[in-house]
C-alpha cells in the first residue's frame, strides 16, 4: 500500500464519520450504534496513521517503505499503555 492509498484510505474514513455523525444528529441511528461505528473507525484510522508513520520512518532511515506492514488492533490501541 503506498503512502497515498493510505492518505486515501484516510480521508475515505474521516469522511464516513463526517457521514455517521450528520446521520446520528438527524436522529437517523441511534447513539450506541454511532458510539460503536466510531470506535470502529477510529481503530482503522489509528492503524491508517501507523502504517504511514512507519513508512515515512523507513524512508527516513534509508529503507524500503514497501516493507512496512499493518499493525495489529492490539499493538496500536495498546501504545499509551
Amino acid at each position: 500500500m503506498s503512502e497515498q492509498d493510505i492518505l486515501a484510505r484516510i480521508k475515505g474514513l474521516v469522511d464516513k464519520e463526517h457521514e455517521l455523525r450528520a446521520a446520528s444528529g438527524q436522529g437517523e441511528i441511534d447513539p450506541e450504534t454511532e458510539r460503536r461505528q466510531l470506535a470502529e473507525l477510529e481503530v482503522m484510522l489509528d492503524q491508517c496513521w501507523d502504517l504511514l508513520r512507519q513508512r515515512r520512518a523507513r524512508i527516513d532511515q534509508g529503507r524500503n517503505p514497501d516493507e512496512a506492514q499493518a499493525s495489529s488492533v492490539r499493538q496500536v490501541e495498546g501504545y499509551l499503555q
